[in-house]
């Protein structure tokens, strides 16, 4: 089970080491995320609001239990449905859950945790329940509406950037954008590292012309050719990525897209991506 944090105020929370509360943040990541959240209004209307560490732990509680909004527990004191979703919505159009995702990438490649020798791509198709933008009939499951996560991650299946689109856009068509979308990443004294330095894909990514692209961009492109054998080795290169799509598809609500507008969707997306680089930084650091 993927955990946000061990909560460090109540110690029935942790049990044999592990955490009973996923939802509840660590003091440290909230030290890192507060910075980033746009400023309450000192005069706004109304009672007053909800903590922001407290809506971002509802978020959390429906990121990783997948339950409709309206039935977030009162009784926790994360706020309202409606006011974790507003918050969430506010907080996506401020961008601060792709900063958070590129301060914690940063903070993996200063301690040598990112693999730049190798990227691998690959897509994995979601059920849509209520349709939306960026949805589609899905090959895989007889046509109904669905989604597809894009993914490219580093050597080590870290995620370096999520694209959602319909069901029924074929993978090649979002190899440039996975490339062209991998945030700057710092941590090192030189300039900020953006290409990896070879691209993995299966044969659903044989195109000459991306190959030149990449080329282009200083990247080798390792992809099978269609009709011809796989190439040797690759499929235990590839591995990784499958074990990614598992982390991410762990926090239920992204395993099932319940979301209609895809900034939502995509919100929750790199949320659960920055998860996954702090759970990795934090093994690092113990």
């Amino acid at each position: 089970m993927l955990l946000v944090g061990r909560d460090r105020c109540d110690d029935s929370a942790v049990r044999d080491g592990v955490s009973t509360r996923p939802w509840i943040v660590d003091d440290d990541l909230w030290a890192l995320i507060e910075p980033l959240l746009p400023p309450w209004p000192k005069k706004a209307p109304g009672p007053r609001p909800v903590p922001d560490r407290l809506c971002l732990q509802g978020i959390l509680y429906v990121l990783r239990n997948d339950i409709a909004w309206q039935l977030l527990p009162l009784e926790l004191g994360f706020g309202s449905g409606q006011t974790c979703w507003r918050r969430l919505e506010g907080w996506q159009k401020a961008g601060v859950f792709d900063r958070l995702h590129r301060i914690l990438l940063a903070e993996l490649n200063a301690a040598g945790e990112l693999d730049w020798s190798r990227a691998c791509v690959d897509g994995s198709h979601i059920r849509a329940k209520k349709r939306g933008a960026d949805t589609g009939p899905s090959p895989v499951d007889r046509r109904k509406a669905g989604s597809k996560h894009h993914l490219v991650r580093d050597g080590r299946g870290t995620p370096l950037k999520v694209i959602t689109t319909a069901a029924h856009v074929n993978d090649i068509a979002q190899t440039l954008a996975l490339v062209n979308g991998i945030p700057p990443v710092a941590g090192h004294p030189d300039r900020p590292r953006r290409r990896p330095e070879a691209l993995l894909g299966d044969k659903g990514y044989d195109s000459d012309p991306h190959r030149l692209e990449l080329r282009k961009r200083r990247t080798l492109p390792i992809i099978s050719r269609r009709g011809a054998p796989n190439i040797e080795g690759l499929g235990k290169l590839r591995y990784v990525v499958e074990q990614t799509f598992a982390l991410l598809h762990q926090f239920k609500r992204l395993a099932v897209r319940w979301e209609r507008r895809t900034e939502l969707h995509d919100a929750l997306v790199s949320l659960a991506c920055s998860l996954i680089c702090w759970r990795r930084l934090e093994k690092h650091s113990s």
